[in-house]
């Protein structure tokens, strides 16, 4: 499933715990491995304390940062069907300054080239310096800054499985969420 639809994005890892329990959702076994069960709640969690700002909801995108960046870590999951497809995914430069491929802390202070956890709202479509892209609007006080920041969906040559697979890492973004140009 291409991610241009729009969708919640709520990025975060896997050590934050849960208190609330979310409804089953029931994803095919391939699939439902590569999504850390406590993530998809806090998404879920994420998509209901923001109901009043999403008006679709039908599908959610994860970013599990908890993973390095030469693994598949955004699993956009389809509600309604219960499918997921996972994609490759950039985190900011400001979030990996030793340029490790794992994310080491997130930020959203204006230029800090950093990747914001939160949860997200897709806004308008576009294309830009790197084609088609999707503006995001920050939902919680961590992100709050996102479309100030130009935090933005898009697709760049410094991702790709081909990247990952020869350097172990994808390259760095500004702070967006970058993908394969395949994904897009």
């Amino acid at each position: 499933m291409p991610i241009t639809r729009r969708d919640l994005l709520a990025s975060g890892t896997a050590s934050i715990a849960l208190a609330a329990a979310a409804p089953a959702l029931a994803l095919p076994a391939e699939t439902a491995g590569a999504l850390p069960p406590a993530l998809l709640r806090r998404a879920l969690d994420a998509l209901e304390l923001h109901r009043v700002a999403i008006a679709a909801r039908d599908v959610i995108g994860i970013a599990d940062f908890a993973q390095p960046s030469r693994a598949p870590r955004f699993h956009l999951v389809d509600l309604a069907g219960g499918k997921v497809t996972s994609h490759l995914v950039a985190h900011g430069r400001g979030s990996d300054p030793a340029r490790t491929g794992w994310l080491q802390n997130f930020s959203n202070a204006h230029a800090s080239h950093a990747t914001s956890a939160g949860a997200y709202r897709t806004e308008a479509h576009y294309s830009g310096e790197h084609g088609p892209a999707i503006r995001l609007s920050g939902l919680d006080a961590s992100n709050c800054n996102a479309l100030a920041r130009a935090i933005v969906v898009h697709a760049a040559a410094y991702v790709s499985e081909d990247i990952a697979r020869k350097s172990g890492m994808l390259g760095r973004s500004h702070g967006c969420f970058v993908f394969a140009r395949a994904s897009l």
